[in-house]
């Protein structure tokens, strides 16, 4: 009978790894992630801001500023349309959700261009409620 041959030797078990420490964006990303963090409102509400800021607050104080500010501004347009559809009941609604739909459209176009220039924008009315 034939002997097997002896296994080979072991390697070495690999270094422990550095804890996950997030990375910080670059200028040009910082520009893009507030643009869309500003510019997704007007298509999705408030989830797009939400998204971002939550995906990169910690890697970029421009992104967490922005995405703050998006976020906020979506949840008071959110309340605008709420209240808008419950008073379409007396008609005044109606006229409240195209004046809210305009000045989002209006609004969220000049945030995203000032961020993408890469200005702290901030909305002419905003209830600010995360910090």
């Amino acid at each position: 009978m034939s002997e097997n041959p002896p296994p080979p030797p072991q390697s070495p078990p690999p270094p422990p790894q550095q804890p996950y420490a997030p990375q910080p964006m670059t200028q040009n990303d910082e520009r893009l992630w507030a643009m869309l963090a500003h510019l997704g409102i007007i298509l999705f509400g408030f989830l797009p801001p939400l998204i971002i800021w939550l995906i990169f607050r910690e890697r970029s104080a421009f992104v967490d500023d922005q995405g703050k500010e998006a976020l906020n501004f979506s949840i008071l347009t959110t309340i605008a349309y709420i209240v808008g559809s419950i008073l379409t009941v007396v008609f005044i609604g109606y006229l409240i959700i195209f004046a809210v739909g305009i000045l989002v459209l209006v609004l969220c176009i000049m945030a995203g261009v000032a961020a993408y220039r890469g200005d702290r924008y901030r909305y002419p009315f905003n209830w600010r409620i995360v910090k």
